[in-house]
C-alpha cells in the first residue's frame, strides 16, 4: 500500500465519521427512499476508495461525495422508469441538479432546515416503537453498523436487522413525513430524540468497534444537535440536562487516552487536560433549573454524577457515596442493568470492592448483561483489588473476548499480563 493509499483511506475515514449522517439525510430528503439513500452514499464511498488514491483527494471531499451519491441515486431512479412514482422523483431530482430546489417543496412549518435534525424527528415518530426509533436513527444518521447497534441494545445482529427493516417499512407504508414537527407535537417525540442523540454521543465517546476509543466528530455532532434541541424546547429541562451531561463527559476527551492511544482510567487522568470551558458551560446550563422543585429526570441525575467527577480536584476527593446515591435514584426512575453496573463501581469506590462485587455478581446471576464486556471487566477489577488474582485473570479473559476496540483490548491485555499465573 502506497502513502497515497494510506492518506486517501485516512481522509475517507475522517469524512465518513464527520459527514455520513449529513449525506444520508440529504439523500433521503432528495429521493424519499431510505434504502436508496443509504445505498447511493455507500456507493459514493466505495468509488472514492477506488479513485482518491489514484486521482488525489478532492479539495472538498464532502462535496465530491454529495455529487457522486446524488448522481448514483439519479441513475437508479432512471432505471426504475416503469414506476410512475419513481419517474416523478427522478424528474424532481433532475430539476434539482439543473439548478432547481427540491428542498423548497419539502420545507416544513418548523423553520428548521437541518436535514439531520429532520431525519431524527422522522425516525422518532410516535408510530414507531422507541427502540426502533433509536436504532434507525443511529443507522442512518451515525453510520453505525447493524452489529454496533445490536451491541448497544444487547440483542443479536439478526434481531436488530429485522427491527431496522420493519421501521423503514413503517415509515414508507404509513407515509410518515420527513420533517421537524410543529411545536405542539414536539413533546411526544422528546424522549426518543434525546435518547438518539445521547446514544450517538456514547458511540463517539466509547466506540464499540475500531482502532480508536473516541470518535470526536461524532461527539461534536451529538453536542451540536443537543444545542439545537435545547433551543427548540426551552421548557424541557431534560434537553438542557442532556447538553450539560455531554459537555461534562466530553470535557475529559484529551485525558482519556495516552499519546499512543492507550486508555487512561479516570483515577489516573491528568485533570489539567480537562476542558474547563466545557465544564463551566455545563454548570451554567444546569444552574438555569436549580430553582425548580420537580424531581430531576434521568439526564439531570446523570449530569449531577458527571458534575461530581468534574468538580473533584483529584480522584481521592471524588464524592463516591453521593455518586452511589445518585445512581440509586437513577435506577429507580429508569431501571437498567447498565446503570446498576455503574452503581456497583460507585459502591465499590465508596464502601470497598467486596460491596461492589456483590452487586456485579447479582447481575451475573440474573444474566441480564450477557455479551456486555464491561460486566466481566468490572468484576475482574474488583476481584483483583480483593486479591483474588486467578478469578480476576479469568474475568479479564472473558472481557477481552467480548470487547470490540483496539484500545480496550490493549488495556485488558495489560491487565491479563499483570494477573498472569496468580
Amino acid at each position: 500500500m502506497t502513502s497515497d493509499d494510506v492518506s486517501a483511506e485516512a481522509a475517507l475515514s475522517r469524512v465518513f465519521t464527520e459527514e455520513w449522517g449529513r449525506l444520508v439525510a440529504r439523500q433521503i430528503r432528495l429521493t424519499g427512499d431510505w434504502d436508496l439513500a443509504e445505498e447511493s452514499v455507500q456507493d459514493a464511498f466505495a468509488l472514492a476508495l477506488e479513485r482518491w488514491p489514484r486521482d488525489g483527494i478532492p479539495r472538498v471531499p464532502a462535496a465530491w461525495l454529495t455529487t457522486t451519491a446524488r448522481n448514483r441515486a439519479l441513475d437508479v431512479l432512471r432505471r426504475r422508469q416503469v414506476e410512475a412514482v419513481k419517474l416523478r422523483q427522478s424528474a424532481q431530482l433532475a430539476d434539482h441538479l439543473q439548478g432547481g430546489s427540491l428542498s423548497t417543496a419539502l420545507e416544513d412549518d418548523s423553520g428548521i432546515v437541518d436535514d439531520r435534525l429532520r431525519l431524527i424527528f422522522t425516525c422518532c415518530h410516535p408510530a414507531l416503537a422507541l427502540d426502533a426509533r433509536i436504532a434507525l436513527t443511529l443507522r442512518t444518521l451515525s453510520g453505525l453498523t447493524t452489529t454496533q447497534i445490536a451491541r448497544a441494545f444487547l440483542v443479536s445482529e439478526t434481531t436488530m436487522a429485522k427491527r431496522l427493516t420493519r421501521a423503514k417499512s413503517k415509515i414508507r407504508n404509513a407515509g410518515i413525513p420527513y420533517r421537524v414537527p410543529p411545536a405542539h407535537l414536539l413533546p411526544e417525540r422528546t424522549a426518543g430524540v434525546m435518547a438518539v442523540v445521547y446514544l450517538m454521543f456514547n458511540e463517539g465517546y466509547a466506540a464499540t468497534e475500531g482502532d480508536a476509543l473516541i470518535r470526536e466528530g461524532l461527539c461534536a455532532e451529538a453536542i451540536r444537535l443537543a444545542r439545537v434541541l435545547a433551543g427548540l424546547m426551552p421548557e424541557e429541562p431534560e434537553a438542557e440536562a442532556l447538553l450539560a451531561l455531554m459537555l461534562l463527559h466530553h470535557s475529559r476527551r484529551d485525558a482519556r487516552t495516552s499519546p499512543s492511544g492507550d486508555i487512561v482510567t479516570l483515577e489516573h487522568q491528568d485533570r489539567a487536560l480537562w476542558d474547563r470551558a466545557a465544564i463551566k458551560e455545563a454548570a451554567a446550563v444546569l444552574a438555569t433549573r436549580d430553582h425548580e422543585v420537580p424531581p430531576p429526570g434521568p439526564y439531570r441525575l446523570q449530569a449531577a454524577i458527571a458534575t461530581c467527577h468534574a468538580t473533584a480536584s483529584n480522584a481521592a476527593e471524588t464524592d463516591w457515596a453521593r455518586i452511589a446515591r445518585l445512581y440509586e435514584q437513577l435506577h429507580e426512575i429508569a431501571p437498567s442493568p447498565v446503570i446498576e453496573l455503574n452503581r456497583a463501581v460507585a459502591v465499590a469506590m465508596a464502601y470497598g470492592p467486596a460491596a461492589g462485587l456483590a452487586l456485579t455478581d447479582r447481575l451475573v446471576a440474573d444474566a441480564v448483561l450477557e455479551g456486555y464486556h464491561l460486566l466481566p471487566a468490572v468484576r475482574a477489577d474488583l476481584l483483583r483489588r480483593l486479591g483474588r488474582i486467578e478469578e480476576a485473570h479469568a474475568a479479564y479473559q472473558q472481557a477481552l473476548a467480548l470487547t470490540g476496540t483496539t484500545a480496550e483490548r490493549r488495556y485488558l491485555e495489560g491487565r491479563l499480563r499483570e494477573t498472569e499465573g496468580g
